[in-house]
């Protein structure tokens, strides 16, 4: 390729709301542009790492017997309705009506329209197993898109869908997935941490991310210096130490307590530990359900395990109006004792395991200024539900008793168990056994974020002057530099060699630009990051200065070796 035809050039600046190394650099070397905020243009360099990347895995679905396909962009709603996801995710669903009313989701994963192509081939268990992907444009209509690539509202996704006749059949292709994935990674030159995580809007019983760690990411997770333990901070548990367990309880007992609204303002009036202190924070879901959830005074309330605990869908705190007029108790002074017979809606106490780690709680007494000393679960109050809703923090001990590690990271891909969530839920999704009998499939699915994995790769790969791609997904491997190019000899030199590395097979960019300083083409070939870098002028000698882009030095070669050190 021509430099001087190239569409898309380097610029000085990134943009000013720029924060992450993979969106300045990416912007500065011509590989992207924004179209509206959180899409984007895939200039033709970045569009050859995006292909390079996609061949990548494709090469590594098909060694998985996978099979690619690909599904129309627009999901009849129809389709979301029959398992009431469209209530579900409705937070980040698009959709749309064409001429005839007909109602469509743009299609932000397609567990629907995957479960729809395959029930009407009416499939048999001869049929199974059989994993089925595709490279598709997905639409999420996230409320913020942030860090160039790494959150957008449009995007290419490499999702699979895997169907089975049970979920002992399932567990082999699931393992089979973690091995692909570790493999796709790997050959990108990334290495990835397998987190357990949150399934969200999804579906299915647990999933998994892989995560490449990098303070700008958005996945918290938790793990071991061993890593025998990773988690996302959605769903990572840790071990609740008893405190004071031997103690005999007291009784209840009220008190004035002329305080402030805060934990801290609860320790400093009582001079009691933080844990003794019992933490209420009310919510209302969707259903416009009260739920306080109880929890002991040094954790903080997780609120996704709230979320699967109690069903609900989405979570919001409760107003100080509601609490005082709906709930009559008072902000701050929150209190699971009596509080069913003063709230006039519905309230669920969901109650946190840790607080059977605590006799003789204290907290507040559902008054202004009055509290409750010695309060103690099962006697004084009673949980509707009772479960792990605590968030997991650096420092605390894993259920192995080991130190758990808070890391930042960014997901590149995912694996979920979908089980029968899907075919359970939507019409006609089964398969007939070899009993003859009709029985729904069950499935897994598996995600990996094409453009998400590029800016990862940036992120990881650059230095201060630039990218630094690896090999395997640069867009050229070759960034060929004629200096001097307006004197005829090094013309026709530069020219013959660029035919030449071409014809051997290689990739090469060719800055055959005119009347530009060396040091600004130097600077764009750092900026662009291809591996090798090659330049030609009066000085060479008949040679070539041959330098991998983070070298320190280069070397004076001849055609023939360079191509003796590229192509190994």
């Amino acid at each position: 390729m021509l430099y001087s035809h190239l569409f898309g050039k380097t610029v000085k600046k990134a943009p000013a709301d720029a924060t992450a190394a993979s969106h300045k650099l990416l912007y500065q070397a011509g590989f992207i542009r924004e179209s509206t905020a959180g899409r984007y243009f895939y200039l033709p360099l970045g569009q050859r790492v995006q292909m390079k990347i996609m061949n990548i895995i494709r090469e590594e679905m098909d060694r998985a017997n996978a099979q690619e396909m690909l599904t129309p962009v627009l999901h009849p709603l129809s389709l979301w309705k029959e398992n009431n996801r469209h209530r579900s995710a409705g937070y980040e669903l698009m959709t749309i009506k064409d001429r005839r009313d007909f109602q469509f989701a743009l299609g932000g994963t397609a567990e629907e329209m995957f479960v729809d192509v395959v029930r009407k081939f009416r499939p048999s268990y001869k049929d199974f197993p059989f994993n089925l992907y595709q490279f598709s444009i997905k639409f999420r209509d996230e409320l913020r898109a942030r860090g160039g690539l790494l959150r957008v509202r449009e995007f290419i996704m490499k999702d699979a869908y895997s169907f089975h006749i049970d979920a002992n059949d399932f567990q082999k292709e699931y393992e089979k997935m973690k091995k692909t994935y570790t493999r796709i990674f790997d050959r990108l030159g990334l290495a990835t941490v397998i987190v357990e995580s949150d399934n969200g809007y999804i579906g299915g019983e647990y999933c998994h991310e892989f995560v490449v760690d990098a303070e700008i990411g958005e996945s918290k997770y938790l793990t071991t210096a061993d890593g025998s333990y990773a988690a996302h901070e959605d769903v990572a548990v840790f071990k609740k130490e008893p405190k004071n367990n031997e103690e005999k309880m007291k009784p209840l007992q009220k008190i004035p307590a002329k305080r402030g609204t805060t934990m801290e303002d609860g320790v400093k009036f009582h001079q009691l530990p933080l844990w003794q202190q019992i933490k209420d924070v009310l919510f209302v879901d969707e259903k416009d359900r009260f739920i306080l959830a109880l929890i002991r005074g040094d954790y903080e309330v997780n609120e996704v395990k709230l979320k699967h605990l109690t069903g609900a869908l989405d979570l919001r705190h409760a107003t100080d109006e509601e609490i005082r007029n709906k709930v009559k108790s008072e902000p701050g002074f929150l209190s699971p004792v009596g509080i069913k017979d003063r709230v006039q809606s519905e309230i669920i106490l969901v109650g946190d395991q840790s607080l059977r780690t605590v006799v003789n709680a204290y907290g507040g007494a559902n008054q202004l200024h009055q509290d409750f000393l010695n309060i103690n679960i099962d006697r004084d109050y009673k949980p509707d539900l009772e479960g792990d809703i605590a968030l997991a923090k650096n420092g605390y001990l894993s259920t192995t008793e080991k130190q758990l590690i808070a890391k930042r990271g960014i997901e590149v891909g995912n694996i979920f168990q979908l089980g029968y969530h899907y075919s359970k839920k939507m019409h006609d999704a089964f398969f007939v056994d070899r009993d003859g009998k009709t029985k729904p499939f069950y499935m897994g699915c598996y995600g990996i974020g094409v453009g998400r994995t590029l800016a990862a790769i940036v992120e990881k790969y650059h230095d201060g002057h630039g990218i630094l791609w690896p090999r395997a997904i640069a867009p050229f491997q070759l960034h060929f530099i004629a200096l001097n190019i307006d004197d005829p000899e090094i013309q026709r030199s530069s020219d013959y060699l660029y035919s030449y590395f071409m014809n051997h097979g290689l990739e090469i960019l060719y800055d055959d630009r005119p009347g530009v300083s060396p040091g600004e083409k130097f600077g764009d070939a750092d900026l662009i990051g291809l591996p090798y870098r090659l330049i030609v002028s009066k000085k060479t000698a008949g040679k070539i200065e041959y330098k991998e882009r983070a070298a320190k030095t280069s070397q004076l070669k001849t055609p023939e070796e360079i191509l003796k050190s590229i192509i190994r």
